[in-house]
């Protein structure tokens, strides 16, 4: 059985864990308000542009298959792209195994097809290493705020892998942020770009100078750009509740663990205190039997 000295000792260790996790959790809790914040926000814009692309891609049909913008053009799929975005760091609950899990789990879904990493965060660069995956372009130093700006890099090498053949479809694996407890890995088709067909966009005829083929041209790569760039915030947001959630349920088992340890602290004090109290009955009676 352990001392009285291993056991406060032991006590201490668990009270400065439950320290450090709660001191995590609170930071953990202020950045998943910005986080969140700016993940619903940016949805909003996304919204709005792929209703823009819809709208612009009503004339589709009328075009000439070999006239199509290179990022709209499909063709039989011999290599696909993978962009696996996930966090840096760890202790943020089960987010990076079901990431790696659903992304190995895509592996196995394309039998057999060759695929080509683009990662985003150091638990995904690290997964695609681990398993013999080729990697062809890794941007791991992201901040916790990143910028739009960021983004374009990422993009150019996804969509000029597409428009060379290096790969003839492309895919982006995230969490999507459900809630504060709930984060859903989810595989986003990314090229060739198919434009929404179930949007209301018959209500106002807009008018596009120079034109519409000009103009969806150029909106492609920003469209691309934005669905990297909304799932980065998906991602961190989804991190920092993780975290939170993970934080805060080390610090409630480490409360539980006080709690237990303080138990068995009283209980071997209290039998150190009757082994003294009959040690000390046991001398007295002997003085007794010796006069």
């Amino acid at each position: 059985m352990p001392t009285l000295r291993q056991i406060k000792r032991r006590i201490r260790s668990v009270q400065n864990t439950a320290k450090i996790t709660r001191a995590m959790e609170l930071v953990a809790a202020s950045k998943m308000r910005r986080a969140q914040g700016r993940a619903l926000t940016t949805r909003s814009y996304a919204e709005r542009l792929r209703w823009l692309l819809a709208d612009l891609a009503e004339n589709i049909p009328l075009i000439d298959p070999g006239a199509l913008p290179p990022l709209l053009q499909t063709r039989d799929v011999q290599n696909i792209g993978v962009v696996l975005i996930t966090p840096n760091r760890g202790l943020c609950g089960g987010l990076n195994a079901n990431l790696n899990r659903r992304t190995a789990t895509f592996i196995l879904e394309q039998s057999g097809t060759p695929s080509k990493f683009v990662t985003i965060g150091r638990k995904g660069r690290d997964f695609v290493a681990r398993t013999g995956q080729n990697l062809i372009a890794d941007f791991s130093e992201f901040s916790d705020n990143p910028t739009y700006e960021e983004v374009i890099p990422i993009a150019r090498v996804v969509t000029e892998a597409y428009i060379s053949g290096e790969i003839d479809r492309a895919y982006i694996i995230y969490p999507l942020f459900v809630n504060t407890v709930v984060q859903q890995p989810t595989v986003l088709p990314i090229l060739p770009i198919e434009p929404p067909a179930d949007r209301d966009t018959h209500e106002v005829d807009y008018i596009y100078e120079p034109g519409r083929e000009a103009v969806l041209e150029e909106i492609l790569p920003r469209y691309i750009e934005m669905q990297i760039y909304e799932t980065i915030l998906e991602l961190i947001a989804s991190e920092q509740s993780a975290r939170m959630v993970a934080m805060r349920n080390a610090t409630e088992n480490s409360n539980g663990m006080i709690s237990d340890l303080t138990l068995v602290y009283n209980k071997a004090r209290q039998d150190q205190i009757t082994r003294e109290l009959l040690d000390i009955t046991g001398g007295v009676e002997a003085l007794k039997g010796a006069s």
